[in-house]
C-alpha cells in the first residue's frame, strides 16, 4: 500500500474520530446512529495510522505531499 494521506488529514481523522467515541461514550449519540458512529471512528483511526485511504483510490486522490525531487 502507496501512502495516501498527509499529516492534515490524518489529524483531522483522529480528531473526528475522538470526537465521534465521546458522543457515543457521554450518551449524546445512541442507537443505530451510535453505532454507525464507532465504526467510522474506527475506520478513521485505522486509516490514519496506516496513512492509507482506500476510498481516495478509484479516484486518484492523495493529500500527501510530493516531495520536490519526485517525478511523479
Amino acid at each position: 500500500m502507496k501512502k495516501n494521506m498527509g499529516n492534515a488529514d490524518r489529524i483531522i481523522r483522529t480528531i473526528l474520530a475522538v470526537v465521534m467515541i465521546a458522543l457515543y461514550a457521554t450518551g449524546t449519540v445512541t442507537g443505530t446512529l451510535g453505532i454507525i458512529l464507532i465504526v467510522a471512528s474506527v475506520a478513521f483511526l485505522l486509516t490514519s495510522l496506516i496513512s492509507f485511504c482506500p476510498i481516495y483510490l478509484p479516484f486518484g486522490l492523495s493529500t500527501l505531499r510530493k516531495k520536490l525531487n519526485d517525478k511523479k
